[in-house]
């Protein structure tokens, strides 16, 4: 920076009084904040609500889910289980069978999902601690634990003795049915547990004991819909899919967490990036009033700066002059928006001052990712606004 640039920078800062600079500070940098602010504190609110609607997912779903390629359901054999054990990064894997049947309870029917799992599924999932009512099932047992929908819709309760809880499934085969009753094969539950997670998930699935589905359904002992694994979450994610697609010869589709959400996944992120650019428009309209009020400075002081350039100063260092204004009031504004953006934020995290229903806060969640989207976001825009007002100090404008 030269010297006439230092002495015309100083020169203008010394003009506080003018009325463009009462429009940039009053105007332009309190639209600044208050898009910064509006922005974070979004991003932050739509953060915890993403949260919260991926808590049901990860507290059901698995790291990874192995399923077959083909058909409804695999063999595993005992020696790759003995492999699947010496795959670095698998803490404990599930088998899982689940089919889709006809469930019956006093003269109520109701088609849902049957899970059949084994001893090892409460290492995997978290699905026990859902239980708001009874306990789990018991290995080798006809007991159940039912979705809180399925028991509303049934108007079950439990260890009912005087009513039977009965599931139907269909047998394999082929050809016409022509007796109803040799179509299906037939067996009494005991429902000992009622799960609540979430509407979905409540309505769909029963869990059983994975050998009483492998009876229902005509299966092999060591025949399988699924495997339900739990990793380490230190360990490489592609080198634990490498391994199991190596022990079954890639047969099988292994799928993480967010792979088995897709389409939820798919509309939080839209939701996200929609909500990202309509506050990112707004912030845009701001920065307009930003150009505007350089622009009536620029006008206000064109006798001012043909002084200056007079003086030696060239047009691209008068031009760096409003640019570096500009620049900074958007920074300045953007630092104190997102500031007190955070301070929203946290007071809303600790002191929970609004509720959705009475025992449920609003979620939302701190993040310096989303403090770095703002700042960018409200530092590349300023520049690009400042420099698009600065362009107007010509060279016909000075002479």
């Amino acid at each position: 920076m030269n010297f006439s640039f230092y002495i015309a920078k100083r020169y203008l800062r010394t003009s506080s009084k003018s009325t463009a600079i009462n429009i940039i500070s009053g105007i332009a940098s309190f639209g600044i904040i208050a898009g910064a602010m509006a922005l974070f504190v979004v991003l932050s609110v739509f953060s915890g609500l993403k949260d919260f609607s991926l808590s049901f997912a990860n507290d059901f779903d698995p790291d990874l889910k192995v399923m077959p390629k083909k058909g409804k359901s695999f063999l595993i054999t005992e020696t790759q289980k003995s492999q699947l054990q010496k795959i670095e990064g698998i803490k404990f894997y599930s088998k899982i069978i689940e089919e889709k049947v006809l469930f019956v309870y006093k003269g109520k029917e109701q088609v849902a999902m049957i899970k059949g799992v084994d001893n090892q599924y409460n290492l995997v999932n978290n699905i026990q601690k859902s239980l708001y009512q009874g306990d789990w099932v018991a290995p080798q047992t006809p007991q159940v634990v039912v979705g809180n929908g399925i028991s509303h819709k049934l108007s079950m309760g439990l260890f009912d003795l005087n009513n039977t809880f009965e599931i139907f499934v269909p047998r394999p085969g082929k050809g016409a049915i022509t007796n109803p009753e040799s179509a299906f094969n037939k067996s009494n539950l005991i429902p000992v547990g009622i799960y609540a997670i979430n509407d979905e998930l409540d309505s769909k699935y029963v869990f059983a004991d994975i050998q009483l589905i492998q009876e229902l359904l005509s299966y092999k002992p060591n025949q399988i819909s699924a495997l339900e694994i739990k990793t380490d979450s230190l360990a490489s994610e592609d080198a634990i899919i490498s391994g199991i697609q190596k022990v079954f010869g890639n047969q099988v589709t292994v799928k993480n967490r967010a792979q088995l959400n897709d389409s939820l996944h798919k509309m939080l992120n839209t939701e996200n990036t929609a909500i990202y650019l309509i506050f990112t428009l707004v912030i845009i309209m701001t920065l307009f009033t930003l150009a505007g009020a350089i622009i009536m400075i620029i006008l206000d002081k064109k006798d001012n700066l043909r002084t200056l350039y007079n003086l030696g100063n060239t047009v691209r260092d008068i031009r760096r002059i409003f640019l570096l204004q500009g620049t900074l009031v958007t920074l300045l504004g953007g630092i104190i928006g997102i500031g007190l953006g955070m301070v929203l934020v946290l007071i809303q995290q600790h002191f929970k001052l609004v509720m959705i229903t009475e025992s449920l806060a609003y979620p939302v969640r701190f993040s310096m990712e989303n403090c770095t989207i703002v700042f960018l976001t409200i530092a590349v825009l300023g520049c690009v606004a400042s420099y698009i007002a600065s362009s107007s100090v010509n060279k016909k404008l000075l002479d």
